[in-house]
């Protein structure tokens, strides 16, 4: 389960003999509890935004006024609280500060979302549909596909465009194997993938591909941001 800590620092503390912060990092990082990290600039470096009658109030500053402040912050992934507390109370900053340790909102299941854009690509191809490809790209997208680059929604278009017309009939995307590792906004994927599909001339096409991905979470939906293709020894085509 993922915990975010806030490092909470206190302006009033002496902060002199604290120990530095690298061998917790290491550590963690080591066993995989730390997943990423960072530190945030001083409070008053911040800007407090508020709306209010639809108008949008800045002021600098935090929005509450006081000696603790969060410095900054660390991702955990833990067994459960007892483990994420015990994480905290070995960060340097814990004895002179404070650290807030919380759950992350579990209410979805991440990887169940970019396996169902995965079906999503392989029903597209099926029916030979280059918007519903597409849509499955984030528009800055990059696809290495064959030594080629197509960076862009664009490019990737024309490229999936080139071998829809390239064939006739349905497209089979058949996903062999595919493994996921998921890290808050951002995954990466790397699947088997067999394709086949009749060339224009009546020739058959059957490669069996490599393909590493790396997605990114949109908000309301995970999309492709990076794509490498490549054929693997089994080519049959």
């Amino acid at each position: 389960m993922k915990y975010m800590l806030l490092v909470c620092g206190d302006d009033t503390a002496d902060a002199s003999g604290t120990t530095p912060v690298e061998p917790w990092v290491e550590d963690l990082g080591d066993r995989r509890v730390r997943l990423h990290g960072h530190r945030l600039a001083p409070p008053d470096r911040a800007v407090t935004v508020r709306v209010r009658g639809g108008d949008v109030l800045r002021s600098d500053g935090p929005f509450a006024e006081t000696k603790e402040y969060v410095a900054g912050f660390d991702i955990l992934e833990c067994a459960g609280m007892e483990e994420a507390i015990e994480a905290a109370a070995r960060h340097p900053v814990a004895g002179i500060g404070a650290m807030e340790v919380r759950p992350f909102w579990e209410d979805e299941d991440a990887e169940a979302r970019i396996r169902a854009l995965d079906a999503e690509l392989t029903g597209a191809a099926r029916e030979r549909d280059a918007d519903r490809m597409t849509a499955c790209y984030a528009p800055d997208a990059t696809a290495f596909v064959d030594g080629r680059e197509h960076r862009g929604a664009d490019a990737v278009r024309k490229s999936i465009e080139e071998l829809l017309t390239g064939v006739t009939g349905p497209v089979t995307r058949e996903v062999v194997d595919l493994r996921v590792h998921v890290d808050e906004s951002i995954a990466f994927g790397r699947a088997l993938v067999r394709l086949r599909a009749t060339r224009t001339d009546g020739t058959r096409i059957d490669d069996l591909m490599c393909v590493t991905t790396g997605y990114r979470d949109a908000g309301l939906r995970w999309l492709i941001a990076h794509e490498h293709v490549s054929r693997t020894t089994e080519e049959r085509s």
